[in-house]
């Protein structure tokens, strides 16, 4: 009785799982003639996040942070909020962690993601070294027009494109230079 009562819950959970890596797969070879990785967001099923990312991690794409307190995520609506530009919101973010943290090798090593919405504010975000700059539902021409700014001034910066995506899109993404791809889908869809 107690294996039936679990069977449907269990049969729900591992399709899901399944979904989600063959999904992810799916993404994977769309964008395998670049180097662009595939990754997950934050954007997960309440309580099943973990399962989630490592379905994501079995079908071949990268996991994004975890939660709120492993990363610095800095978003359009907080640059807005703050009335701040991106260089200045990274600074102040760098700044924020040397103060707060208690080990300053966590400070130093924290990731701090930026994101854009426009190649001025891309402009203005590599002078201060973030770690990620979130490339927001850029056009394939400002997304190579980004990488060819990036590589030019602050290569070691990784570039994520971000919205938009899908399996028809994806390959198109990759092959201008990014580095990393988000897509929300993997586990919200």
């Amino acid at each position: 009785r107690d294996l039936l009562t679990a069977e449907r819950l269990l049969l729900n959970l591992i399709g899901r799982m399944s979904g989600i890596a063959t999904l992810t797969r799916r993404y994977v070879q769309a964008g395998a003639s670049a180097r662009a990785q595939i990754y997950d967001t934050r954007k997960t099923t309440p309580g099943w996040r973990r399962l989630e990312k490592y379905a994501v991690k079995c079908g071949g794409g990268c996991n994004h942070r975890t939660g709120l307190f492993d990363a610095v995520l800095i978003k359009d609506n907080h640059l807005a909020w703050m009335q701040l530009r991106p260089g200045d919101a990274v600074r102040r973010a760098r700044e924020f962690l040397r103060t707060t943290l208690r080990d300053p090798a966590q400070a130093e090593t924290m990731i701090i993601e930026v994101e854009v919405d426009t190649l001025e504010q891309l402009e203005d975000a590599l002078p201060a070294g973030p770690d990620i700059v979130l490339l927001d539902n850029m056009s394939l021409e400002q997304l190579r027009a980004a990488v060819a700014r990036r590589n030019a001034v602050a290569p070691d910066i990784e570039l994520e494109a971000s919205g938009g995506v899908s399996l028809r899109t994806v390959r198109g993404i990759a092959e201008t230079g990014v580095d990393r791809i988000s897509v929300g889908a993997l586990t919200h869809s």
